[in-house]
C-alpha cells in the first residue's frame, strides 16, 4: 500500500471544541499516524500519515469537524512521508 503523508490547517471556530481529540480518534481508529495541535493564530495544524485511502478521509473529516466546530477553510498539503511519526498525538 502507498504510504502518503498530509500536512492539513483548519481554519474557522476550531479551538475550544475538541477539534484535536476528534482528529486524534479518527487518526488513531484508522491507523494514520502524526499529529494535531492548536496555532497561535486559532487555526489547528495536523500531519496525517499513512495509506492513501485513510489520510484522505481523515482529511475529508477535517471539512467538518465535531459538531461545534464551525470550518471556514482547510489546506491540505501533500508531503513526501517520512515514517517518523510513531502514533498519533496531540502536542502542543
Amino acid at each position: 500500500m502507498e504510504r502518503v503523508r498530509a500536512h492539513v490547517l483548519i481554519a474557522g471556530r476550531v479551538q475550544g471544541v475538541g477539534f484535536r481529540a476528534y482528529a486524534r480518534d479518527r487518526a488513531r481508529a484508522a491507523a494514520v499516524e502524526g499529529w494535531v495541535r492548536n496555532l497561535a493564530d486559532g487555526r489547528v495544524e495536523a500531519i496525517f500519515e499513512g495509506t492513501r485511502s485513510a489520510v484522505q478521509r481523515l482529511a475529508l473529516a477535517c471539512y467538518s469537524g465535531p459538531p461545534n466546530a464551525r470550518v471556514e477553510k482547510v489546506e491540505v498539503a501533500w508531503e513526501e512521508p517520512t515514517g517518523k511519526a510513531g502514533g498519533f498525538r496531540i502536542t502542543w
